[in-house]
């Protein structure tokens, strides 16, 4: 497993800026925001008021909180979109984490064009999911998955009522994703977003989503910095 490596920036920023939000969500006396409250059957939404442009190397840092109860619900997802509703954007409550949509076979509601990394602290069978919290990447509103990062450890957990740090990269020249979850990389891949995903596309919307079920949590998110180059 690799460890985190900071790199060099040609501009870094501690992100102050709002952020456009929907549902359940709504800011903090801290400066975080909060996605859900621990209450049923909840969704919350907030969207950087500042559009992407994939044509630049970006890294996006942040915490996240998911909650102090083990058996809670459902998580938060990291979205990248061009949904044509745009910050008005939201997918299916519950296990679809306000992003996906409950069946990936047919139409439903979900932010689409998109990609997503979800962080999932309860078990769905319908989403393959494993009885562990874990973290898996998305696209294009589809909730369900194959692969998943838990650390091989079929007890992780996320619900441990600390913050966890998070860090987005994105690379357009090789066209590769990574995700580090508190030091670790949890995640990597190439896809070509602008193509593939957007149609061409270069500025795209991004935030995080959030919801609740029948389980549920406190969940929030605080963004610390957005650093990105014109290589």
């Amino acid at each position: 497993m690799r460890t985190l490596t900071i790199a060099f920036w040609l501009l870094s920023t501690v992100v102050k800026a709002q952020f456009f939000m929907i549902g359940d969500s709504e800011r903090m006396q801290d400066g975080c925001i909060m996605l859900t409250p621990d209450y049923p059957y909840s969704e919350g939404l907030a969207y950087y008021e500042d559009k992407l442009d994939l044509t630049q190397y970006f890294q996006i840092e942040f915490d996240i909180y998911f909650g102090d109860e083990d058996i809670g619900a459902d998580g938060i997802a990291f979205v990248i979109h061009d949904d044509i509703r745009q910050f008005q954007a939201h997918g299916t409550w519950g296990e679809c984490l306000g992003y996906g949509r409950f069946n990936p076979y047919y139409p439903g509601n979900s932010i689409d064009p998109s990609i997503a990394i979800e962080f999932d602290t309860y078990q769905n069978y319908r989403q393959n999911d494993p009885e562990s919290d874990h973290i898996a990447f998305l696209e294009n509103g589809v909730s369900m998955h194959t692969n998943y990062w838990n650390n091989e450890d079929e007890a992780f957990n996320l619900e441990d009522d600390l913050l966890h740090s998070f860090f987005f990269r994105w690379n357009p020249e090789k066209k590769e994703i990574r995700v580090f979850l508190d030091g670790f990389e949890v995640y990597a891949g190439k896809r070509d977003l602008i193509n593939d995903i957007f149609n061409g596309q270069t500025q795209v919307i991004w935030g995080f989503t959030a919801s609740t079920g029948r389980e549920h949590n406190l969940q929030y998110f605080c963004l610390k910095r957005f650093a990105f180059n014109d290589q």
